[in-house]
């Protein structure tokens, strides 16, 4: 029996399924589901709590007709048979070594019996194998889709590494030939329960997300419980994953309706084409939100950047996405919930939508959407001021959905902690930059040169200078001011701390006489910005969900709303605050609390905060509620000094009343924090806003161009 690469790719490629599934009994379920390109279904269909206590038995049961069933196909020589097959049990054995146990409350004694059971039966097959054609072909095809699959995160980009590829190369370092896929599954284990993130939620530590849309099922196995993704990301992913685009012909060929009047459904389009891409993900976290009820295992859909400030178009836009999810898992849950408690309400998306705090538009879009029971995230916030008012809609609106009786589930506010220190660096660097321009002879030569230095690609004195902004767009600089803006960016300065900036300061004698001078101003600086996103961070999290202040909370949403206590706390308990755009370990670390806080990691940050724990350099125990801890007073003080941090620290006159009406006391929290009427012009919403939606725009028309070739070809 041949193994063809073509007939590897199709273990998980879906084929129809009844609606309702023709099985009696659990095992038999995952069998079924298995061989129609299921496997994953198959296997989360075991996580029902109802027989968590019987767990290993049922493993037994399918391991059973697993064997049987590879068999009859080795002997019929059904490769893709096998191989599905095959992908069931080691999708249990995975499922079996990852946090699925703990949420599904299988006895730890329970699951290193299945565990056991699922590896045995493995090595049985392989076994099998080798006897009958000379070798584990077809559990070695296994493996390498596997491999592949962690490998695809991130791949289009030469320049990152994702964790999941780095757990690729060591687990193929532990891979036995004679046994790849029993080998392989061990060796995932382990890497699993050694893992920072597996042991940060094991302990308790914080809650997790993925900045990313691929890789989400084993990250679930680490503990993670949430997606985040936006425009950028959603074209990353159908880069990593060019079948992504087939998927999206193969949906355009049964919507006669999108194809149309083409031209005018560029974002229906887009919508769904992202959808597409989210839909395995709401798929891998939907166990979770049942097991958690909701309280995790949400998925983040970034609504349509350009019509972020209105109401009518946003929540337009979400219910109509919301109704799309909707149906899709009323029939997948059929299959995933089969044998669960009947009271778990099959259908219900687990579906966040992000809404971007661009304008005072988000605060009722916020609230709309909190009201119907349908959870948001916002995002493009990057202030207290920002994130409190959202905060307070948020509660509004959910104090309204409690009232009627609807389950909350799990929302967010986002702290884009890495993109406010990009925007601050970026500001003082100029900042730096044009008071030393005042001290130049031939100013426009001294940038020139400096211009050179950082490898801004056209910078000639006299000309038109242009260069990428690192926010996702170009930059073309024509005055002396806007030359410097344009060396300032984050393309070009990633550090304060750089030789090249140090020199042009120090030939002017600005930040400091002499070059040690500067060299030591930059870096107290750059040590100070480097915290400013964890600062609000803090601030934040700090103002709803200290002890103290929660309580305060509580009995106001008591008062103001009418809420049983009960109910306040689902109001509040259920917001957390998401830290964002990490640029290094620490912005992880710091920020680490046991309750209303999620982080969200990209993949190559999550291998940079994994190999920090790994090389020892930090201790886990040290981190218990980093969240509360001021880890670094004197740069706080630095950075209060300066107006353009305490837009972003500060709060508003408004929200401090609003806040000292909840009995809070708000002395020390400053009033020149953004106000709502300047949302839409503060820096880092105006760099990020630019470059989601030139982003959004340019995947767009990419979805246009294949839609426009399905036609083409049906029309032919």
């Amino acid at each position: 029996m041949r193994v063809e690469e073509s007939t590897a790719k199709m273990i998980f490629q879906r084929e129809h399924l009844p609606e309702a599934p023709p099985v009696s009994d659990h095992s038999s379920l995952a069998v079924f589901a298995a061989l129609r390109g299921y496997p994953d279904l198959g296997a989360d269909n075991l996580l029902n709590p109802l027989t968590s206590t019987r767990y290993s038995e049922i493993v037994g049961q399918l391991t059973r007709k697993a064997h049987l069933t590879v068999l009859q196909a080795l002997s019929s020589e059904e490769a893709l048979k096998a191989l599905r097959t095959y992908a069931l049990v080691a999708e249990v054995a995975l499922n079996t070594a990852g946090l699925e146990m703990l949420w599904a409350r299988v006895p730890e004694v329970e699951r290193q019996k299945a565990f056991g059971f699922a590896v045995e039966e493995l090595r049985s097959l392989e076994d099998e194998e080798r006897s009958k054609l000379g070798a584990p072909l077809l559990s070695k095809a296994v493996v390498d889709y596997y491999l592949g699959d962690m490998r695809k995160v991130m791949s289009s980009n030469p320049k990152a590494k994702s964790m999941l590829a780095w757990m690729a190369d060591e687990a193929t370092k532990l891979i036995d030939g004679e046994h790849p896929l029993s080998s392989f599954v061990t060796a995932m284990r382990k890497l699993f329960e050694s893992n920072a993130y597996y042991r940060m939620t094991l302990q308790g530590l914080c809650r997790f997300g993925n900045d990313y849309a691929l890789g989400l099922r084993w990250l679930r196995r680490l503990g993670f419980v949430q997606v985040s993704t936006n425009p950028v990301l959603a074209a990353e992913a159908y880069r990593d994953d060019p079948s992504l685009w087939d998927r999206f012909r193969e949906y355009l060929k049964s919507r006669r309706d999108l194809l149309a009047d083409l031209e005018g459904k560029g974002d229906e389009l887009a919508m769904a084409a992202t959808l597409l891409a989210l839909i395995p993900n709401m798929e891998v976290f939907r166990p979770v939100a049942f097991l958690l009820d909701f309280k995790d295992g949400v998925v983040s859909y970034q609504l349509n950047p350009n019509v972020a400030d209105s109401v009518e178009g946003s929540v337009k836009d979400a219910l109509r996405i919301y109704a799309m999810a909707e149906e899709y898992f009323t029939r997948y849950d059929a299959y995933l919930l089969w044998g669960w408690p009947s009271y778990m309400e099959r259908g219900r998306p687990n579906i966040v939508f992000k809404v971007a705090g661009s304008s005072g538009a988000s605060i009722e879009i916020t609230r709309v959407l909190e009201s119907l029971g349908i959870g948001t995230n916002n995002t493009v916030t990057f202030s207290v001021s920002q994130e409190v008012s959202l905060i307070l809609a948020k509660i509004e609106g959910r104090a309204s959905a409690v009232r009627r009786g609807v389950r909350l589930t799990k929302v967010y506010e986002t702290n884009m902690g890495g993109r406010l220190e990009a925007h601050l660096r970026e500001v003082k660097a100029c900042e730096l930059i044009k008071t030393a321009l005042k001290l130049y002879d031939d100013p426009e030569a001294a940038l020139s040169q400096l211009a050179q230095r950082l490898g801004v690609p056209e910078a000639k004195p006299g000309g038109v200078w242009r260069g990428q902004s690192g926010w996702g767009y170009g930059l073309e600089a024509r005055t002396l001011e806007e030359k410097a803006e344009l060396v300032s960016s984050q393309a070009y300065i990633r550090s304060l701390v750089n030789d090249a900036l140090i020199d042009f300061l120090a030939g002017a004698g600005v930040c400091g006489a002499t070059r040690e001078e500067v060299r030591a101003c930059l870096e107290a600086w750059e040590r100070a910005i480097s915290l400013s996103g964890t600062f609000v961070a803090q601030r934040v999290w700090g103002i709803f969900f200290s002890e103290g202040n929660r309580r305060l909370w509580l009995s106001y949403i008591v008062r103001k709303y009418g809420l049983a206590p009960e109910q306040a706390e689902e109001v509040l308990d259920g917001i957390d605050v998401l830290p964002a755009s990490k640029r290094k370990p620490a912005d992880t670390y710091c920020t680490l609390a046991a309750r209303n806080m999620t982080n969200t990691e990209f993949p190559n940050h999550q291998l940079n905060v994994h190999l920090e724990y790994l090389h020892g350099r930090v201790r886990l125990e040290d981190y218990m509620m980093a969240v509360a801890v001021n880890w670094g007073p004197s740069e706080l003080d630095l950075l209060l000094k300066w107006a353009e941090f305490r837009k972003a620290y500060d709060l508003t006159p408004e929200l401090k009343r609003a806040l000292k009406e909840a009995g809070l006391d708000v002395d020390g929290y400053g009033e020149s924090g953004v106000r709502v009427e300047e949302w839409a012009s503060f820096g880092p919403r105006v760099k990020t806003m630019r470059g989601f939606t030139e982003a959004y725009n340019r995947f767009r028309e990419e979805c246009l161009k294949v839609a426009r070739g399905v036609v083409i070809h049906a029309d032919s």
